[in-house]
C-alpha cells in the first residue's frame, strides 16, 4: 500500500480487469544441419533468424553440393540438403526460420578453414606469429577457398566526395586522420606518414624517427593519399567490399581492426567470411609491401593505384555428421523460446541417421520446449521399409513423413549432362513450410494435411491406396498424387502409440495452449496464494479459452461444453498451499480432424414416408 504522510489529494492508477493471455506464435521453425559456410552453432554462435532464402544464402551459402568426408563411396551424399530444405520452406509459405550449422571436423576439434599467407618483404625478420600476415576464412568449409583482391586507392577516394578538385588535395591531406599514408613523386616510391604533429618521412623499413623533421611543402604538393580497398569473394561467388581502410594501427579504420577474426558488430560476425591476421611486429610499410608485391606492380605512379590478389585454400566441408555433432546445434536451438517446429533435413541420408533422429526427438520432448519434430524416412524406401523405420520410434512430439520429394535441380546447367536435371529431397523442409502456411491461413488447430506440396515435380515413389492403408494406422504420413488435385500431404498423425495424442494438430494445438498460458501467467509467481489470485487466474484463462472457442478451435455448441477452468480449494490441498503451490485444472475439447469421411447411402422407395 502507498504511504500517505502529508495532507493532499492523491491520484492512483489501478486495474479492474484480469490480465490477458497472448497466443504464442506456432509457425517459427528451426533447421539443423551442415551448410557451405557460416558460424557453427554452439555456445558462442547462436542460430540466426532468416526471413527469406536470400538471408540464408548471404550467411550460410548457397545450395552447391557439399564434399563431406565419408567412410566409403557408398555413403557419399554430396547434396546440400539443408540449403534445398530452406528454399522449399520459404516456397511452401514459411516466413521465420532459425538455422543452426552442424560441422564435424576431420581429425580436429576446430575444423579446417581456408587461409592465404602473404609474401613478406626483405624488411621482415624470420616469419613467426609476430611477423606473419595472413588472410583467413572465419568459418570452416570449402566455400572459404575463394580470393581476396586488394586495391590501392590513391588521391581523394574514400576521404571526401569525388567532386573535390584542386586545390582541394591540400585540404584533404590536412583533414586526413592520424595513421594515414601518402605516396610522393612519380619516380621511386617514397611515403610519408601522418602523426599528430603533421606529415613525416617514412623509411624503407617503415620506421619513423622520433625527431624527424616534418615533410616539406614541396613533397606534399605532389602527394597522393593512399587508402586500401578489399573485395572478398568466396568459392560460391558471394562478395563483400570494404574500403577506406588504413594500413597503420593508429588509423581509425585500420584494416586489422575492421577485418578482425571476431568483429564487434553482430552483422559482421555472421556475414564477414574473411579476416586479416597481422602480427604485432608488422608495421604499415611492411604491410603495404606484402599487400602489393612489386612483382605484380613494377611501376606504381601517383595516379595509378596498385593491385594485389590472394587465393585462399585448405578449407574443407568436414566429415559426415554424427549425433554428437548435432548436439551443440540442438543445444543452441534450445535457448530460443519462439521455435515451435524443428527438423534436421538430410540427416536421414547420413550413417548416424537413427541416433540423429533420436536426438531430435529428445530435443522436442525437452521440458517446456513446446515443439514438434518433423522427421524424414530415408531415400529409396518401399512401403515395408517405411513401416520398419516407423517401428523404431514412439513419440507424441514427432511426425514421420514418406516418401521423398522430387524437384528440378537448381544446380543443373545447359550442356552439363553430368549434373542431374532432377533431385530427390527429404520431405521435412516442405512439410515445415506447409505447417507454417496452414497456421497462417487456417490456424494451428487445423490438421496440416490435404495441403498441396507446391514445389513437387513428383514423389520419389507412388504410394498406392493399399500401401497407405498399411502405413497410416502406424503413424507414417504419406505424400500422394491425386489426378486433378495434384501432389498433396495425405496424413496427419504423430509417431505415437498413445491414442490420445494420435493427431499432429492436437499435439501442436496443446503446445500452443501450454506455451501461451505458461508465458503469459508468469506475473502470478510470488503473488499471495489466496482467493483473489485464484479468481484472477480463472478469469484470465477462461477469457483466453473463450476466444479460442469463438474462433472455432474448440468443440461444443456452448462455451461450457468447450472448456472448463478450476482453481480453488477443490484443486489444492493444504499441503499444496503450505508448500507454495497453486494448482489450476484446465480441460479443453479439442477438435479432431475428419480423417475418415463416411457417407451412408440406402435405397428409398418413391412412396416411402420415412
Amino acid at each position: 500500500m502507498p504511504e500517505y504522510l502529508a495532507p493532499g489529494v492523491y491520484v492512483e492508477e489501478t486495474s479492474f480487469r484480469a490480465k490477458s493471455i497472448e497466443g504464442v506464435g506456432t509457425s517459427t521453425t528451426a533447421f539443423a544441419g551442415p551448410t557451405r559456410k557460416g558460424p557453427v552453432a554452439g555456445a558462442e554462435a547462436l542460430p540466426e533468424i532468416l526471413t527469406s532464402y536470400a538471408d540464408f544464402e548471404r550467411i550460410y551459402g548457397g545450395y552447391a553440393d557439399l564434399q563431406l568426408t565419408v567412410a566409403s563411396a557408398a555413403d557419399a551424399r554430396p547434396i546440400n540438403y539443408l540449403a534445398h530444405a530452406v528454399r522449399a520452406y520459404f516456397n511452401e509459405g514459411g516466413s521465420r526460420l532459425y538455422v543452426a550449422r552442424v560441422y564435424l571436423a576431420n581429425g580436429g576439434a576446430a575444423g579446417t578453414a581456408s587461409s592465404a599467407d602473404l609474401r613478406v618483404g626483405a624488411g621482415l625478420p624470420a616469419e613467426d606469429d609476430n611477423n606473419r600476415i595472413r588472410f583467413v576464412a572465419r568459418f570452416p568449409g570449402r566455400c572459404g577457398n575463394g580470393a581476396v583482391p586488394t586495391n590501392e586507392q590513391p588521391n581523394l577516394r574514400g576521404i571526401q566526395t569525388r567532386e573535390i578538385v584542386a586545390p582541394a588535395p591540400q585540404r584533404v591531406l590536412d583533414s586526413a586522420p592520424v595513421g594515414s599514408i601518402v605516396r610522393t613523386g612519380a619516380g621511386p616510391v617514397n611515403y610519408l606518414f601522418k602523426r599528430e604533429a603533421g606529415w613525416f618521412a617514412m623509411a624503407d623499413n617503415g620506421s619513423i624517427a622520433a625527431d624527424a623533421a616534418p615533410a616539406a611543402a614541396a613533397a606534399l604538393a605532389n602527394a597522393s593519399l593512399i587508402t586500401l580497398a578489399v573485395i572478398t569473394t568466396d568459392a560460391d561467388g558471394g562478395s563483400l567490399a570494404i574500403d577506406d581502410l588504413g594500413l597503420d594501427r593508429t588509423h581509425p579504420r585500420f584494416v586489422g581492426t575492421v577485418m578482425l577474426p571476431m568483429p564487434n558488430r553482430r552483422a559482421d560476425q555472421i556475414e564477414n567470411l574473411y579476416a586479416l591476421r597481422i602480427g604485432s611486429a608488422v608495421n604499415a610499410r611492411q604491410l603495404l609491401d606484402a599487400l602489393f608485391p612489386d612483382a605484380q606492380n613494377p611501376a606504381p605512379t601517383r595516379l595509378a593505384g596498385r593491385r594485389g590478389s590472394f587465393g585462399l585454400s585448405g578449407g574443407d566441408d568436414g566429415a559426415m555428421p554424427t549425433d554428437a555433432a548435432y548436439g551443440p546445434a540442438l543445444a543452441a536451438l534450445a535457448k530460443i523460446d519462439d521455435i515451435a517446429i524443428v527438423a534436421a533435413p538430410g540427416s536421414s541420408a547420413f550413417v548416424a541417421r537413427d541416433a540423429i533422429r533420436n536426438a531430435l526427438i529428445a530435443h522436442a520432448e525437452g521440458r517446456r520446449m513446446y515443439r514438434i519434430a518433423v522427421l524424414d524416412t530415408d531415400s529409396g524406401l518401399n512401403a515395408g521399409a517405411a513401416r520398419d523405420a516407423r517401428s523404431t520410434i514412439d513419440s507424441k512430439y514427432a511426425a514421420l513423413y514418406y516418401p521423398w520429394v522430387v524437384i528440378a535441380n537448381p544446380n543443373a546447367r545447359p550442356g552439363r549432362d553430368d549434373i542431374p536435371r532432377e533431385i530427390a529431397l527429404p520431405p521435412s523442409g516442405f512439410l515445415c513450410g506447409i505447417y507454417a502456411r496452414n497456421d497462417i491461413e487456417r490456424g494451428v488447430h487445423k490438421a496440416p494435411a490435404n495441403e498441396v506440396v507446391r514445389g513437387a515435380l513428383r514423389f520419389e515413389r507412388e504410394v498406392s491406396f493399399g500401401e497407405q492403408e498399411m502405413l497410416n494406422p502406424l503413424g507414417v504420413n504419406c505424400l500422394r498424387f491425386f489426378p486433378g488435385r495434384g501432389y498433396r500431404v495425405w496424413g496427419a498423425r504423430t509417431a505415437s502409440s498413445d491414442p490420445e495424442w494420435k493427431y499432429v494438430n492436437i499435439r501442436r494445438y496443446f503446445n500452443y495452449l501450454e506455451a501461451s498460458i505458461d508465458r503469459s501467467t508468469q506475473w502470478a509467481v510470488f503473488e499471495p496464494n489466496g482467493e483473489r489470485l485464484w479468481a484472477n487466474i480463472r478469469e484470465t484463462i477462461a477469457s483466453f479459452l473463450y476466444n479460442e472457442w469463438r474462433n472455432g478451435a474448440l468443440l461444443g455448441s456452448k462455451a461450457e461444453d468447450a472448456y472448463f477452468v478450476r482453481c480453488d480449494r477443490s484443486t489444492m490441498t493444504q499441503n499444496d498451499l503450505d508448500n507454495g503451490r497453486l494448482v489450476c485444472l484446465i480441460g479443453v475439447a479439442a477438435l479432431k480432424p475428419a480423417e475418415f469421411v463416411i457417407f451412408r447411402i440406402g435405397q428409398k422407395t418413391a412412396d416411402s414416408r420415412d
